[in-house]
């Protein structure tokens, strides 16, 4: 498990305390964010710790070959702290893991049709990692999972030993993030706990009352986020730092406790068409929600309960202020508006085709992600979430490993 230490002050004992007293601590820095205030207070630490440090900053995502250089560039190393947003901390992740672990490197790089990588049990990383985050609801800093570009597409990778050891949740971290970068990261953390309780068609009392609970509060905070930017104001730390740990509480396995495995659906269809799109992924999500939820509500067995979405929506509904619809689908929508969160992404009938084959191509036709979900259900799924447009509307470009397909691309 994750031990979290709340702001970047106390990091000097953590790092005193752990690796070789003499090693090298290797800084992993997003050079977005080299120079922000976190990273001077983290480098601090560092030296009041009395540790050698040696600076490396990492540009844009990774994908399977910049990960094993990167490991490469971090063997021998004593410690690592990563201060960055989701992609860096994942980089970080499977690097500090490859840089000690053969096999995984060998599994990293193998060629495959599925999206998932599972990695073994054992699999275990040889040095210390430290995550300090600075954007808000992936929760990488907790989790055991890692997104990494490939070039058959997009890759999920997951394994108890990607959970960093320490993660370092401090507001200043995220006290610059723009409006809407931190309404998505609220919205992506209600996503992430949703999705897996309407996934699931059984009854778990514990589990599932610790997800209404959370969801409850993650919807209070969505329009307390929303209230502060209507105002003209900026999120205070406190907020900050609660939309941070319900991000990472929302990746606690007591969540999901005896849950079906590949319950979640949706986050299989938002990546992909983020990807797919060259969109945030929360631009995805925030199209593909509504329907994802109208369709649980009107007796899709196949992406979820009904009757556990209304029970869930009930609670949500509670939560936010007055005039939310009843119909869940409609209900999310308004929410998701009200947070102001956008839901424009735009694309053509045959980009979106093309998507849904990739799609079906990961996580389908024989793969257990889709289950019995087929390829023109998929379609038609995207069909109906993302508004048509002409091609011609949008800007074109090729995306990496998929030279095939040709994109249309909405910003």
């Amino acid at each position: 498990m994750t031990h979290v230490l709340y702001g970047a002050e106390g990091l000097a004992p953590w790092l005193a305390g752990s690796g070789p007293a003499s090693g090298e601590t290797t800084l992993l820095v997003d050079a977005a964010v080299a120079r922000n205030p976190i990273t001077e207070r983290v480098r601090r630490q560092i030296g009041r710790a009395r540790r050698q440090e040696r600076l490396i900053e990492l540009h844009g995502p990774g994908d399977a070959d910049s990960v094993r250089e990167l490991a490469a560039r971090l063997t021998g190393t004593g410690l690592i702290l990563a201060v960055g947003g989701g992609s860096l901390l994942d980089q970080a992740k499977l690097a500090s893991l490859l840089c000690g672990d053969e096999d995984a490197r060998r599994r990293l790089i193998v060629r495959q049709r599925s999206g998932l990588l599972l990695l073994p049990p054992h699999t275990k990383r040889s040095v210390p990692l430290f995550a300090v985050p600075t954007t808000l609801g992936t929760g990488a800093e907790v989790s055991t999972v890692a997104c990494l570009a490939h070039p058959e597409g997009k890759r999920l990778v997951t394994g108890a030993g990607l959970r960093p050891d320490l993660a370092v949740l401090d507001p200043v971290a995220t006290a610059t993030l723009p409006a809407e970068l931190v309404s998505e990261g609220v919205l992506e953390t209600l996503f992430r706990l949703t999705s897996g309780y309407l996934g699931d068609h059984e009854d778990r009392p514990t589990e599932d009352a610790l997800v209404e609970t959370l969801a409850a509060r993650v919807a209070e905070e969505g329009y307390a986020v929303a209230r502060a930017h209507a105002a003209g104001g900026r999120v205070d730390d406190a907020l900050l730092l609660e939309i941070a740990k319900l991000s990472g509480l929302a990746h606690n396995e007591f969540m999901h406790f005896g849950r079906p495995s590949f319950v979640n659906k949706g986050w299989l269809i938002a990546n992909e068409l983020s990807t797919g799109l060259g969109a945030r992924k929360m631009a995805a999500v925030a199209v593909i929600m509504p329907e994802l939820w109208r369709r649980v509500a009107g007796g899709d067995r196949r992406l979820g309960s009904a009757r556990r979405l209304a029970r869930l929506w009930t609670r949500i509904r509670a939560a936010a202020p007055a005039g939310l619809p009843a119909d869940p689908g409609q209900g999310i929508a308004a929410l998701i508006d009200a947070w102001g969160v956008d839901r424009s992404l735009r694309a053509d009938g045959a980009t979106l085709d093309l998507i849904a084959g990739r799609i079906v191509r990961s996580w389908g036709t024989g793969l257990p992600m889709l289950g019995a979900l087929t390829r023109d259900d998929i379609d038609d799924f995207l069909t109906r979430a993302v508004s048509a447009t002409a091609p011609h509307d949008f800007p074109c470009h090729t995306g990496a490993g998929d030279h095939h397909m040709r994109k249309e691309v909405c910003k």
